[in-house]
Parts: structure tokens; sequence; C-alpha cells
């Protein structure tokens, strides 16, 4: 009988220890955050007009979809020309890009840090610098609708 007791004593002892440690586990869970307070925003690029200066003038019809690639450019290289249906934001990570509008000869230089609307509808074309160019690209666009159209006998740009 004693050993029966004992044996009970233990297992209450274990039984205890574990809804202990959980009862610990879901208040330590409960608490969360040790610190809430609001985050310190900087607009990068708030614009109504692509890097060209023509103004966007819709959007397209159908249901949004929204892509982000990361591209990476080598040194002192220049993408094919392309267009793009839509309007993007490009955001320069590293290096540098200059963009090159074809029709009207218009050259803009981004650097790291600073982001670009760019343009929808015209050919144009991103070069880097003497290191690699690595971008964030995120567009407002449609399902089943390419980011990035190349010019007539040109390759795609990624």
């Amino acid at each position: 009988m004693e050993t029966i007791e004992m044996i009970s004593k233990y297992r209450i002892g274990e039984i205890a220890a574990i809804i202990a440690g959980a009862s610990l586990a879901a208040v330590i869970a409960q608490s969360g955050p040790h610190n809430v307070a609001s985050g310190d925003r900087e607009i990068l690029l708030q614009t109504m007009r692509s890097w060209n200066g023509k103004p966007y003038t819709r959007y397209p019809t159908g249901q949004p979809q929204l892509t982000t690639i990361k591209l990476t450019i080598a040194p002192h290289t220049a993408l094919p020309w392309h267009t793009h249906p839509f309007p993007n934001v490009v955001y320069v990570l590293s290096g540098s890009l200059t963009l090159h509008e074809r029709a009207s000869g218009k050259t803009l230089v981004v650097h790291q840090g600073q982001a670009v609307g760019e343009s929808v509808d015209d050919v144009h074309r991103g070069e880097s610098g003497d290191e690699p160019t690595v971008l964030l690209i995120t567009y407002a666009g449609t399902p089943g609708v390419a980011t990035s159209i190349p010019a007539k006998g040109e390759k795609a740009e990624y």
C-alpha cells in the first residue's frame, strides 16, 4: 500500500509540474510584444506621374495583382528596350540605375535608396553603372498580363 501511495504522490507532483509549465507557457504566449508603438514612416515615392513626366491615366481592369521582384543587373549592362502596361515603382537597393527613354532621349539617374515611378507604354530601358545594380520593383497589374513587354526585336527584360 505504501508503494502505491508513493507512486501516487510522485504522479500528482509530475502532473502538477506539467500543469504549472503549461500555464506559464500560456501566460508568456499571451503577453505578446513588450512594447507597442507606431513605426516611423518615410514615404519613398508618392506620384501621379512617371519619371519622364507623363501622368498615370489608368489602372488595368480586372482582379488586381501586386508583383514584387528583385532584379540584379551586372555592371556596365543595359537592359533590352521594353515597355510596361501598368504603373510600377523601382527602388534601388544598391548601385545606380540610369533610365533611358528611346523616343525622347530623356535620361534620369536613380541612386541607392531612391525610388522612381516607371513609365507606362513608353519604350525605355535601364542601365547599371560601375557596380551591380540591385532593384526592388513592384507592379500594380492583373493576373495573366506580363509585367514587362519587350520592344519589337528585343529580348525580354528578365
